[in-house]
């Protein structure tokens, strides 16, 4: 079983910045992909980012491709999500998510079923 813990949520004025953490913890070794999603209201369920654990490209959703940046720390097995200009619509419920291989289906992030999540943390942009 794997455990994954996120922090660094908060409130933010549009504009500013967040940087979320990911500690993972247990059966991480059959984890070969981190990333995050999020789940705003009234919205379907979106794939942030994801990164590979090894080798491979960062994978973002067109909304946030040049104002968020993943990035790993393996031996910390912590992955980290670095959020700049943030918008209203940024607001939401961020989950950090592992799974066996970060698949990319028609432009999204795909995730399998057996895949791990964390409780989330809460992202509140205002304007």
């Amino acid at each position: 079983e794997m455990h994954l813990v996120e922090s660094g949520g908060g409130s933010v004025q549009a504009g500013g910045s967040l940087r979320l953490s990911c500690v993972a913890s247990g059966s991480i070794n059959s984890r070969n992909c981190l990333g995050w999603f999020r789940q705003v209201s009234g919205k379907v369920r979106e794939g942030v980012a994801a990164i590979p654990t090894r080798d491979g490209s960062a994978y973002y959703a067109d909304s946030v491709k040049g104002r968020f940046t993943i990035s790993r720390d393996n031996a910390k097995n912590t992955v980290y999500l670095q959020m700049n200009a943030l918008t209203p619509d940024d607001t939401g419920m961020y989950f950090c998510v592992a799974d066996r291989e970060c698949t990319v289906l028609a432009g999204h992030w795909a995730i399998a079923e057996r895949a791990s999540w964390g409780q989330g943390t809460q992202v509140s942009v205002s304007s």
